[in-house]
C-alpha cells in the first residue's frame, strides 16, 4: 500500500508540473506566431525557461513544489503587469477574464497587456485609435479643385501617407479655421424659378413683384435673366406688357451696375421684337442712346444698347429721335473693335434705309479716318456693310436732289467724304479686285451706280 500511494502521488506530481509547463508555454509564446512581438532574445529565453521546468518536473519528484512556486510566481507577475499598465488594461483584464472564465482569457488578457508595453518600447505606439490617414473637405467650403486649387492633389498625398505605416507621434489636428477658397456672394432668399424655365402669366406677376420690391443686385440680375428668356417667346412679349412689365424694367437701367443694365437692355431687346411693345419702350430709348455712347468702349452693356437700338431702329417711326447722336455713332463706328463697328453698321444701315433720314446723315460730322475702312485688308463682313451704306446713301442723295445743294455741307461732313472729295470712290475702285467673290460683285454694282 504504501509503494501504491507513493506512485499515485509522483503521478499527480507529473500532471501538475505538465500543466504548469502547459500554462508558461501559453504566456510566453501564444496560441499564433504571427503575433509575436518579442525579439529573439526574450523568446529564446521563454523556451529555455520551459524546458528546464519540464525537465525538473520528470527528474524530480518533487516538482509539485516547485510548479506551484513557479504559478505563485507567475500571479505576481501578471498583478504586477497590471498596476504597470494603467486603469485601461486593467479593466480589458478583469473583462476578458469574466468573458473567458478561466485560465486561457487570462493568457490572452495578459499577452495583450505584454503587447502595449512591447510596442511602447519600440517607440512605435498603439495602432488603436489611428486614422487612415484621408483628408476630407469641410461640407461648407467650396472645392478649389475646379479653379487650379490642390483638392485632388490633397487627396492623393493622403492616400500615399495611409499606404504606409506611421512614423513617430500622430501630429495633433490644427484648431485654426480653413479660410476660404474664394468669397461667396451672398443670397437673401432662393430665387423661386429657373432662369431657362418658360413661365405663365402668374409667375410672370411674382418675377416682376420680385424685381420690383427687392434691392439685392444679385437678385434683380437673375430676375432680369428670367425674363429675358421668356420674352423670346411671343405668347410671353404680350403677357409681360399686358402685366407692366415694360416700366419695370427699364427702370433697372437707371442703375449704375453694369450687369443689371446689359440684362435690362437683354429683356428689353428681346421685348421690342413686336410693334406693341416698341411704343412701350420708346419712352426710354433717348436714355438708352445716352447710355450706350457714354459706356465704357466696347463692353458688354455698349453691346446690349447697341443691339436694343438696333431693333427699336428697323421701322420708321422711331428713327427721328436718335438722330441727334449720329456723330457719335459714326465716331464708335471708326474707335470701337470689330463686334462694335459691326453693330454699328447695322444700326446705320437702318437708318440708310429711310430717305427720310438722309440730310441728318449727310450733314454729320465724322472722322476723315472713315475712309479706311475701305481697305481690302478689312473683314469681309464689315466690307459688305459699308459699301451698303455708301449705296443706300449714294441712292438717296440721286432720289432727294442733294446733288446740287453742296453749299450747306460743311467739309467735316459725310457727304463731303462720301461724295465731294472723291477719296472714297478711289477706295471702292481698288477693291474691284478683291479676291472674296461676293465682295467683288458688290463692288461692281455701287460701280454702276455711280
Amino acid at each position: 500500500m504504501g509503494r501504491t500511494r507513493d506512485a499515485g502521488c509522483v503521478a499527480a506530481g507529473v500532471m501538475i508540473g505538465a500543466g504548469a509547463c502547459y500554462c508558461v508555454y501559453r504566456l510566453t509564446w501564444g496560441r499564433d506566431e504571427n503575433e509575436k512581438i518579442w525579439d529573439d532574445e526574450e523568446s529564446s529565453d521563454g523556451a529555455e525557461t520551459g524546458v528546464q521546468t519540464e525537465k525538473r518536473a520528470q527528474a524530480n519528484p518533487e516538482v509539485v513544489a516547485s510548479a506551484r512556486a513557479e504559478a505563485d510566481l507567475v500571479a505576481k507577475a501578471e498583478v504586477c503587469l497590471e498596476v504597470k499598465s494603467g486603469p485601461d488594461v486593467k479593466v480589458e483584464a478583469h473583462s476578458g477574464a469574466q468573458s473567458g472564465g478561466g485560465l486561457e482569457a487570462k493568457a490572452k488578457a495578459l499577452f495583450s497587456i505584454l503587447k502595449e508595453q512591447a510596442s511602447a518600447k519600440m517607440g512605435r505606439g498603439g495602432r488603436v485609435g489611428l486614422g487612415s490617414g484621408t483628408r476630407t473637405l469641410a461640407p461648407s467650403l467650396p472645392c478649389p479643385g475646379g479653379r487650379g486649387g490642390g483638392c485632388h492633389r490633397k487627396r492623393a498625398r493622403a492616400g500615399g501617407k495611409a499606404s504606409g505605416k506611421p512614423k513617430g507621434k500622430p501630429k495633433s489636428k490644427s484648431t485654426k479655421p480653413p479660410a476660404a477658397a474664394w468669397p461667396a456672394r451672398r443670397v437673401k432668399f432662393n430665387f423661386p424659378y429657373k432662369i431657362d424655365d418658360i413661365l405663365g402669366a402668374t409667375d410672370l406677376q411674382k418675377v416682376l413683384n420680385i424685381l420690383e420690391r427687392s434691392n439685392d443686385p444679385f437678385i434683380q440680375e437673375v430676375a432680369l435673366v428670367t425674363l429675358g428668356n421668356n420674352a423670346a417667346y411671343t405668347f410671353n412679349q404680350n403677357a409681360i406688357r399686358e402685366l407692366g412689365g415694360v416700366p419695370i424694367i427699364a427702370k433697372m437701367i437707371k442703375t449704375k451696375d453694369p450687369i443689371i443694365r446689359e440684362k435690362a437692355y437683354n429683356a428689353l431687346n428681346n421685348l421690342s421684337v413686336i410693334a406693341e411693345n416698341q411704343g412701350k419702350i420708346k419712352t426710354y430709348i433717348s436714355q438708352v442712346c445716352d447710355d450706350t455712347v457714354i459706356c465704357r468702349l466696347d463692353s458688354a452693356v455698349q453691346m446690349a444698347g447697341l443691339r436694343l437700338l438696333t431693333n427699336m431702329t428697323v421701322t420708321n417711326h422711331y428713327q427721328h429721335l436718335l438722330s441727334y447722336s449720329f456723330p457719335d455713332f459714326f465716331a464708335l463706328l471708326f474707335l470701337g473693335n470689330h463686334f462694335t463697328k459691326i453693330q454699328i453698321m447695322k444700326l446705320i444701315i437702318n437708318f440708310t434705309e429711310n430717305p427720310a433720314m438722309t440730310r441728318e446723315l449727310l450733314s454729320s460730322k465724322v472722322p476723315s479716318e472713315l475712309i479706311s475702312l475701305f481697305n481690302k485688308e478689312r473683314d469681309r463682313e464689315i466690307l459688305l456693310n459699308i459699301l451698303t451704306i455708301f449705296e443706300n446713301i449714294n441712292d438717296n442723295i440721286k432720289s432727294e436732289g442733294f446733288a446740287s445743294s453742296r453749299k450747306e455741307f460743311s467739309r467735316s461732313s459725310l457727304f463731303f467724304l462720301f461724295k465731294e472729295s472723291g477719296v472714297c470712290v478711289k477706295k471702292i475702285k481698288a477693291l474691284a479686285n478683291h479676291s472674296d467673290l461676293v465682295v467683288k460683285v458688290k463692288v461692281l454694282k455701287v460701280l454702276t451706280k455711280l
